[in-house]
C-alpha cells in the first residue's frame, strides 16, 4: 500500500485575462467565440511545473506572499481547478475549507448545506445522521442551523464549515486562512482538534501567513514564489529563509 497521501506531478495552472469590455452585442458574440477558441486574452500562469509529494500523515504548511499561488495548487488538489498541464494524484478522501462559504449554498439552510456537503465527500445518509450532533456541537450555532447560511456571520460561517470539514473524518484536510475568522475560544478548538487530527494519522496541507501558527502545527513547509516552489524542507528551516528574505 502506498504511503503517499498526495502527489502534484509537473502541475500548471494557466488563466487567461481580458482586459478589454465589449461595447456592443455584435462585440460581445465574437469575443465569446474567440475566448471558446482561446484566441483572446493574455495567458497568465498562476502555477508553473509544480512538483512535490505529501505522504500519508505529514502536516504541511504553504507559505508565501499575496499572489504566490499557495491557494491555487491547493485549489487544484482539491479538484476546483483542474491544471492545466501535469497531475495530481491522491489517496483518501479529502476534505476542504479555503474559503468563506466555499461549497455552501446561501439560500439552503446550514442542516441542509451539511448534507450537502457530507454527500459531496461520499457518506451515505445514515453516516451523515450518525455525525450531525457531533457536527451541531463542534459548530456551536445553535437554533441558527435551520437559518439560511445567508444570514450568517462570517465567524458563523467559518465555524460550520471548519465542523464539517473536520467531523467528516477525512484522510487529507485542505485549510487556507479560514481561522483567522472567529473568536479565540473557538480557535483554540480548532487548533486542538487539528492535532488530534494529526496524531491518529490525518494529512494536514495549510496555508497561512501566521508563521508562529505554522511552526507549532507543521513539520514540513513549501515556499512558493512567483507559482513555483521555491523551497521544501523541515518548517523551522523555510521559515526562518522566508523571513530573512522579507
Amino acid at each position: 500500500m502506498s504511503s503517499v497521501a498526495v502527489r502534484c506531478a509537473a502541475v500548471s495552472k494557466r488563466f487567461r485575462i481580458y482586459e478589454h469590455r465589449a461595447m456592443s452585442l455584435r462585440e460581445t458574440f465574437i469575443r465569446v467565440l474567440l475566448r471558446k477558441q482561446a484566441l483572446l486574452g493574455r495567458p497568465y500562469f498562476a502555477l508553473g511545473d509544480i512538483d512535490f509529494t505529501i505522504e500519508k500523515g505529514e502536516a504541511v504548511a504553504l507559505i508565501g506572499t499575496n499572489g504566490s499561488g499557495k491557494s491555487t495548487i491547493l485549489r487544484v488538489i482539491a479538484g476546483i481547478y483542474p491544471p492545466s498541464d501535469g497531475e495530481v494524484q491522491l489517496s483518501g478522501r479529502l476534505a476542504a475549507v479555503l474559503e468563506l462559504g466555499a461549497g455552501f449554498h446561501p439560500d439552503l439552510t446550514g442542516t441542509e448545506n451539511v448534507a450537502i456537503y457530507g454527500t459531496a465527500l461520499g457518506l451515505s445518509r445514515h453516516e451523515i445522521r450518525e455525525r450531525f450532533s457531533e457536527i451541531l456541537d463542534f459548530a456551536d450555532i445553535g437554533q441558527f442551523i435551520d437559518t439560511p447560511v445567508k444570514y450568517y456571520s462570517s465567524g458563523m460561517v467559518a465555524r460550520l464549515a471548519f465542523a464539517v470539514a473536520v467531523c467528516v473524518k477525512p484522510d487529507i484536510l485542505l485549510l487556507d486562512e479560514v481561522l483567522s475568522v472567529g473568536d479565540e475560544t473557538f480557535r483554540d478548538r480548532c487548533f486542538e482538534r487539528l492535532r488530534g487530527f494529526h496524531a491518529h494519522g490525518g494529512t494536514l496541507i495549510f496555508v497561512s501567513h501566521d508563521l508562529e501558527t505554522v511552526r507549532e502545527m507543521c513539520t514540513r513547509a513549501i515556499w512558493m514564489d512567483q507559482g513555483a516552489v521555491r523551497m521544501d524542507s523541515e518548517v523551522n528551516e523555510v521559515v526562518d529563509a522566508y523571513l530573512a528574505h522579507a
